[in-house]
Parts: structure tokens; sequence; C-alpha cells
């Protein structure tokens, strides 16, 4: 008996070592087979490698439904789609597996409420209980979950009113129809919405979205709601007329109390006017000539522009103005810029857009920038460098002028717009497809890549690349703008022979290429210098839901999902390594990329 025992306890602890560890917690799949016997699987039980058990693993046993990441650790999705679960939805139980991402449970029979426990899923990006005969209303903690991004319910028998969506700032799509909720639609954050829907309700009162982004299509079957995109307008609310007559009493006083001030200034100006007169009456017949000379051709002079006239005013101002050849700009002095109406049509961090139509000429956009440190030997160099680099996709400068206070260039107007504009501006109609974008895409990194070759030695980068500096020629061939100005703050600057610091490298220019990338893919619009877009697109891939990143516009339209990714892969190798790929290895990658569309087209012309 004593040469046994060693023998079974070998036996027991080689059986402890080979045994299949479980991966998730015990507590953990305790929970599970309660939450499954609350949904009443029925026979579903009897399916083959059910699992669903106090004795096996969700993971590495592969029960039905449940999807665990790569390494088989922890569950990721539950996925009960078309089960005919008839049963209840056990929040509190499903809430105990902590990586939760994906909860689906469409297409059955569940009954019940919804718990206020559904707040406890803290790692939740999708809810999708569609189809199924839920009841009663819609718990406020389900804003309470801070990453979810899409939310179906619709189908169901949901009543009550909506809670207050606003604070979910990841919600990317919420789709309610054909319930039975009440009151009014309550606020979304509708400009990161790709997808919206709450009709067929009984919901009344105005739509709260003020984007048009979408038709009445999404709040149709709602005969109480009122708004633009509806057939019913909202009545225009008629004020109080106590709250009319204390605003006539408010507004009242405060023009009594301005004529007041007026009179007594009125009254010492014409004290110290009276004391002047009396001062120079012997010396005003002197001058009177002169004066009514002067003051006669003031009177017959044009309203000038914008732009600063210091420099006019102490002469020599035509010879400082650098015209280069151009039709559009043949014979422009700087005096037709002053005396020509300048109409603001941007203003960013240093300087301003204007469009100017000369007398008798095309209109142009002239580029003012305002305490640039750098000489004007400097910026004339600069300026005939960038120049003497021509390429059909980089805007030409054709004329500027150079001040010690300001600094002025001259474009070609470009009616049809920015690339900014046409992602994100009102909604022309206009299709901007996914081979459009590529090709847009291609066009620019090629036209960028050959900037930096032609200007390396000069280091001189584009220094301010963005979507709004991305224009379309009559032809809509797209053409970068604003080269070589860069985008400077001031405690960056080296004064030192009023150059322009080193720091701004091409490094910067991938940086920023990157963003468009991601602007393209995406359709969301840039903020600051993109780092939130780039932060956000990081993380949703890290969660390897890389299909949410791209434009819904894009999706519906059956763009190439595999090219899509290839993109975006070039996009995060620009903005997210700290030593990115030169703008020529960019612009190869993506040439490729267009070439294998273009191809992929053709042959599938019929």
């Amino acid at each position: 008996m004593d040469r046994i025992r060693p023998v079974l306890w070998g036996f027991f602890v080689l059986f402890l070592l080979y045994s299949p560890a479980k991966a998730e917690d015990q507590s953990v799949i305790d929970a599970l087979v309660v939450f499954m016997d609350r949904l009443v699987p029925g026979s579903m039980q009897t399916t083959p490698g059910w699992g669903w058990n106090t004795s096996s693993d969700p993971c590495t046993s592969k029960w039905v439904g449940i999807t665990c990441d790569k390494d088989n650790k922890t569950i990721k999705k539950i996925i009960l789609e078309k089960f005919n679960l008839s049963g209840t939805l056990d929040f509190e139980s499903v809430c105990k597996v902590n990586n939760l991402l994906v909860l689906s449970v469409s297409f059955n029979n569940i009954t019940g409420n919804l718990q206020q426990e559904v707040s406890s899923c803290k790692r939740l990006t999708h809810l999708y209980l569609s189809e199924n005969r839920f009841l009663g209303s819609l718990p406020d903690s389900i804003t309470d979950l801070p990453n979810v991004k899409r939310i179906v319910i619709s189908n169901n028998g949901f009543t009550g009113q909506l809670p207050d969506f606003s604070r979910l700032t990841s919600l990317l799509s919420f789709f309610a129809q054909n319930n039975q909720f009440t009151g009014p639609v309550p606020p979304f954050n509708y400009r990161q919405l790709d997808g919206f829907s709450v009709a067929n309700n009984d919901l009344s009162g105005p739509i709260p979205d003020d984007t048009g982004r979408f038709d009445a299509n999404s709040f149709a079957g709602n005969l109480q709601l009122c708004g633009k995109e509806l057939a019913v307008q909202c009545p225009v609310k008629k004020s109080n007329k106590k709250s009319k007559l204390r605003d006539f009493l408010i507004y009242s006083g405060y023009v009594v109390l301005v004529c007041i001030v007026l009179v007594l200034i009125a009254i010492l100006a014409c004290k110290k006017t009276k004391k002047h007169h009396r001062d120079v009456k012997t010396r005003s017949s002197v001058k009177n000539g002169s004066d009514s000379g002067r003051s006669s051709g003031s009177k017959n002079s044009r309203a000038r522009s914008e732009f600063s006239t210091t420099s006019v005013e102490s002469g020599g101002v035509s010879s400082s103005m650098v015209v280069l050849s151009s039709p559009v700009v043949n014979g422009l002095k700087f005096e037709d810029l002053l005396r020509a109406p300048a109409e603001l049509i941007g203003r960013g961090k240093h300087g301003s857009l204007y469009k100017v139509r000369p007398d008798n000429g095309v209109p142009v956009v002239v580029k003012r920038i305002k305490d640039w440190k750098i000489s004007r030997d400097e910026f004339k160099k600069r300026l005939q460098k960038i120049v003497e680099i021509k390429h059909p996709n980089v805007l030409p400068v054709v004329a500027y002028y150079s001040s010690k206070q300001e600094k002025l260039l001259v474009y070609e107007f470009q009616q049809n717009g920015s690339l900014f504009r046409l992602l994100h501006g009102s909604q022309t109609g206009q299709i901007f497809g996914w081979g459009s974008r590529l090709g847009l895409a291609s066009s620019i990194a090629g036209a960028l890549a050959f900037m930096h070759h032609e200007l390396q030695a000069d280091l001189i980068p584009h220094g301010n690349l963005k979507s709004s500096n991305i224009l379309f020629k009559d032809n809509m061939e797209p053409c970068l703008s604003e080269y070589g100005l860069m985008s400077i703050d001031h405690h960056d600057q080296d004064l030192t022979n009023d150059r322009i610091p080193t720091t701004a490298t091409f490094k910067a220019d991938v940086h920023a290429f990157g963003v468009v990338l991601l602007e393209l893919l995406t359709g969301k619009p840039v903020q600051d210098n993109g780092s939130g877009l780039a932060k956000w697109v990081s993380s949703v891939v890290q969660e390897e839901w890389t299909i949410e990143v791209f434009d819904r516009a894009l999706i519906v339209e059956g763009a190439s999902e595999e090219r899509m990714v290839v993109l975006l892969q070039v996009a995060l190798k620009c903005i997210n390594t700290s030593t990115p790929p030169a703008m020529a290895e960019v612009a190869a990658m993506i040439s490729s990329l267009n070439e294998e569309e273009e191809r992929s087209m053709t042959s599938s012309d019929p």
C-alpha cells in the first residue's frame, strides 16, 4: 500500500498539470449559465457543442454564440441571434463578463423590461436587441455606457420617453424604429452619427436635429412630430405680452442712457472746437485753397479693401508688387488690390484669406500674412524657389507683395472650392465616392513627393497641409494651395537672421497628409491638428472593429474593404510612428493601390 500511494499522488499531480485550465473565472461561468437559463433556450440545449454549463470553459470549449479573443482567454462577443429564445435578458449576470464588447440577441422572442444594470457593461460597444418583444421604458442608465457605438432596439414594444443620449460621445448609430415611444425626440450628437431612426413611434414636438443629416425617413410615422425635414412645420411661438413690455422698457432705458452720454460728449466737443477755431482763425484763410483741393480729391476716391495701406501712403508701392507671368493678373498693380472690394472667405491662425475682384478683371484670392518674422529678401528668395518648381497639382502663386507689416500672395480663384467643403459642407448632390477619394489621395501624394524632392535642399515643406488647402480646379482636378507658407507658433520662431525655423521639417507634412487620409476614409472633420481623429481611429482598430472606421457612404457604395484597409494602414504609418516614411514612399504605395483599383473597375465593366 505504501508503494501504491506515491504512484497515485503522481497520477493526481499529472492530472492537475495537464487538465485544461479554464480561461474565465468560475464566477463568470456561473453567471453566464444563469444568464442563459433565464433566456429559456428550450430545445437549443440539445445542439451539439452547446456548452453553457458550469463544467466547461466558454472559450476553450467554444460555447455556441461565444467569441473570445485570439488567445482564448476572455470573452469579447455574445451573439445569440435567431435561437428562438423566449425568456428575459439578465444584464446583472452577463455584465460580469468584464471585457464584453458585443451583445446581440436580435430575432428572438425575448420579453420583459431592460434592467438598469445594463450600465454595468462598461466596455460594451455594440448592443443589438431588435426583433424581440421587449416592453416598458428604456432605462436612463443606458446612457451611462461610456464606450457604446451602436444601439439597435427596433421592432419591439418599448414605451415611455427616450432618455437624453447627448452624453454618449462615442455613439455612431441609434435605431429605435417601430416601437411605442412617446414624448419629444431627445438630443443626440447628430454631427457624429452615421445612422439614425426613430420612425413609427408616438413621438411629438420639434425635431432637435439642426444639422440636416437625416431626412424625413428617420422620423416618419410620428404624426405629432414637426420640423423642417417633415411635412408638418412647427408653429412659431408667440411671445408673452408682459415679456414684450418688459423688454421694451429695458431697451428704452438703454436708449435714454446712450442719448444722455452722447449729449454730454457733444457739448464737450463743441467747446473744444470753438476754442480751436479761435486759435487758428488767422491762419485758416491762407490754407483754405489747398485744403479744399484735397477735400475734393478724397470725395472722389473709391473705398479701399481691408489690406494695410501704410506702404501705399509712403510711396513706391508698385515696385514692391511682384507680378508673375499669368494672364489672370496681367497688368495688376498693388493699388488695384487696395481699391477693389475684398470679401473675407477664411481666417486662420496666422493670416486671412480674401476674394478680390479688381476692376475689369477676374476674381483672385489674396492670402494675407501679418507679423511673419522673415525679411523681404528671404521672402522673395523663398517665393522664387517655389515658383520655379511647377507641378500640375500645385496651385502656383501669380503675384506677391512684401512689406515689414505684412505679406500678400495672390492665387487664381478656384470656384469649385476645397476638399473640406466637399466632405463636410452642405450637400450639393455631388458624388464623392471611393474611386474619387483614392484618386485624389494619389494625386496629392505625388505632388507633395515631387515638391519635397525639388525643395529638399532649401528646407521648404508645405508646412500647413489640411483639407481646406486642397482645392479643385475647373475639371475637379485636385491641387495643393499655399505651399511653403508654414504655420509658425511665436514661441517656436527662430529669429536669427530672420530665417524660418528648421524644426518645421518634411516629417510634419507626412503626418498632416496621414490626417488628410483619415479624413477621406472616415468622412469626419478634423479639429486642431487631427490628434483626436487619429486617437479615435487607432482605438477602433485596436478593438478589431476596423470596419467601423470607414465613412458610411463608402460602405453603402460597396467600396473595396480590402483596399480601404490598405489605405488606412498607410495613413497610420504616416501618423503613428516616430520615423514616418518619406513622402515618395507614401506616394508609391498609394499610386500602386490606385492602379489596382482602376484595373478592378476596368475588369468589372461589361
